[in-house]
């Protein structure tokens, strides 16, 4: 059954849902929330709860990363942010806290232009990668497609675990004329760490991701809080749909690689707790985190939330977003919470709505039956 519908004599089109747009269902089981399991494993590294903080300035530093390991979740260092462009950046992180606070403030974009200006010194990335690994927390750093030919026997060289390629959107065939691309597959067969490559959005795109050999795809484009791509570009995924789509390329590039697991890892667009449970519901087995993990009390942004678009030096496609600030990072994931909206706890909410539907572990629960209740956004 096809679910395309007619937008005009010229023109079809898929319909698509957004995590506002399902709902989980209780099955016939409880059970106790202390008997579920949420740990998470990717390659040799086992995890206490399958979540990653996303690659930004304003959520993940090296101490925030570290703070991350020790309660067991992988922080990811953005390679290309203030850490690796200033030897102390947090002179610079109090000046973008008192920016404008309108949104789309152009001299407060062009003020972010000018700081990210500052070149990458391949030194820093190397001290702020070890300054994760003296801790002895799993180290995992982050580089665009576009800086990882140039950075990234740096990385190696520092000793990451997990290496990320993480843009706007990636793709195992990039096509220019003017520049030599990223040879993604021979580039992923040469290392010797799991590399997770996205966004994607897609089932082909992202099944060809896989092909390449990554060990995890991340699925997302233009749905984060910070993002303005879907006004400036006119692109966006809804995410339900795109989780659901590339776990079916999941499934079938394991039956087409002869049972090789390639994780789906959502990426965007999961402000609270619930957003997280459906998103692994759609068959998600981790989720990367920016705005929830922001509102931590150690998030660098002091309150504030942008990624790597607000500053893109030609075509700035994100704003700077304020956040209340709810607690300690443990409280925001572990609690307890004092927060009745699912900012904080998150953890705890995951475990509990697994209890409550009768699942005992991530992967039985990607099985749960869902419903799409649109109504549901308004209320």
């Amino acid at each position: 059954m096809s679910n395309e519908i007619e937008i005009g004599r010229g023109k079809r089109g898929r319909r698509a849902y957004s995590l506002d747009d399902v709902a989980i269902v209780p099955s016939r089981r409880t059970r106790d929330p202390q008997d579920v399991s949420i740990n998470w494993q990717i390659d040799a590294y086992q995890f206490e709860m399958p979540v990653m903080g996303a690659p930004m300035d304003s959520v993940m530093s090296p101490a925030t990363a570290i703070t991350m390991g020790r309660l067991g979740g992988l922080g990811v260092l953005n390679l290309e942010g203030l850490w690796t462009r200033y030897e102390d950046p947090q002179p610079l992180l109090d000046e973008i806290a008192v920016l404008s606070e309108d949104n789309f403030n152009p001299a407060a974009t062009r003020r972010l232009q000018e700081i990210y200006e500052a070149p990458i010194q391949a030194e820093l990335i190397t001290s702020r990668l070890a300054e994760v690994r003296d801790a002895g927390v799993t180290v995992a750093g982050s580089l665009t497609p576009q800086r990882t030919q140039e950075f990234y026997k740096t990385v190696l060289a520092a000793g990451v675990d997990i290496f990320v390629i993480r843009g706007t959107t990636v793709s195992a065939e990039h096509v220019s004329k003017t520049v030599e691309p990223l040879n993604l597959k021979q580039f992923i067969y040469e290392l010797d760490v799991p590399v997770i490559v996205g966004g994607a959005a897609g089932y082909t795109p992202a099944l060809h991701l896989m092909r390449t050999g990554a060990a995890g795809v991340l699925v997302g484009f233009g749905g984060g809080a910070t993002t303005t791509t879907r006004r400036a570009l006119g692109i966006h995924a809804p995410m339900a749909t795109a989780i659901a789509d590339i776990a079916e390329a999941r499934r079938d590039y394991m039956d087409e690689s002869g049972g090789r697991y390639v994780h789906v890892i959502a990426d965007g667009g999961m402000g609270t707790s619930g957003d997280i449970v459906k998103a692994i519901a759609m068959g998600a087995d981790a989720v990367m985190l920016g705005s929830a993990l922001a509102r931590a009390e150690e998030a660098p942004g002091q309150g504030w939330h942008w990624g790597q678009e607000a500053h893109h030096s030609e075509l700035p496609r994100g704003d700077r977003v304020r956040l209340d600030t709810v607690g300690p990072l443990q409280e925001v994931l572990w609690g307890p919470s004092h927060h009745p909206n699912g900012t904080s706890n998150l953890m705890g909410a995951l475990r509990r709505a697994m209890a409550t539907t009768g699942y005992s572990d991530v992967k039985a629960f990607q099985r749960i039956e869902v419903l799409v209740a649109p109504y549901l956004s308004t209320m």
